[in-house]
């Protein structure tokens, strides 16, 4: 039966915090369970029960499921150590003790490799943008820079020439690899398909691909 009372005092709270315009009652909940109100509130109520002793039990094993994984699990994943632990305890009731303990899990960014490779050399090349990315007209200040595209065949990069004014991709060019040739290409096909000013700006990282003669 506890378990029962666990899974409404849990849900219901987390109906509460969700924000929604439909909080179903404890008395519907109940109902919908199969259990009494009077029971549910005694059990929810009574000092130092059986249940509240269970549950700071099982907040340590959850407190070390957490720390364990560097604070990146949610409920889920806290349940199933706990499961291979061989603790028995409901998803929700999980949720409920992280919600009461403060653990919000953080997930890592993903890794990603840089393409920014330095040539080792110093480089008296100014910042003429100053983080300002935008423009008063198209073709006076563009931006460029080199991604990687899984494929089937391997990794394919992609080279791009970005206008400030417009956001447009005006230039492109992709390949199998990120050598200075491909910037050449991408910024080609700029210069040959859309109308440049006189003082026209290119941005860019220093990696040795950019700064390369």
């Amino acid at each position: 039966m506890s378990d029962k009372f666990e899974f409404i005092d849990a849900e219901y709270a987390a109906y509460r915090e969700s924000g929604g315009q439909y909080v179903p009652s404890i008395v519907k909940m109940c109902i919908w369970m199969e259990v009494s109100r009077s029971g549910f509130y005694d059990w929810r109520n009574a000092p130092e029960s059986a249940t509240a002793r269970r549950r700071g039990d099982l907040a340590l094993y959850v407190g070390k499921s957490f720390d364990d994984s560097d604070g990146t699990y949610g409920y889920r994943r806290v349940h199933a150590d706990l499961a291979g632990w061989g603790v028995p305890a409901g998803p929700e009731l999980m949720r409920s003790l992280m919600r009461e303990l403060g653990l919000e899990p953080c997930q890592p960014r993903p890794w990603r490799v840089s393409l920014t490779e330095g040539d080792g050399q110093e480089h008296d090349i100014p910042d003429l943008v100053q983080r300002d990315f935008t423009a008063a007209a198209p073709g006076v200040k563009l931006v460029g820079d080199i991604t990687y595209v899984p494929t089937w065949e391997g990794w394919l990069y992609l080279a791009t020439v970005i206008d400030c004014h417009t956001k447009m991709v005006i230039g492109w060019a992709a390949d199998d690899n990120y050598k200075t040739q491909l910037i050449e290409r991408a910024v080609g096909m700029a210069a040959r398909n859309y109308t440049l000013g006189e003082n026209a700006i290119f941005h860019s990282d220093r990696g040795s691909n950019y700064t390369s003669a």
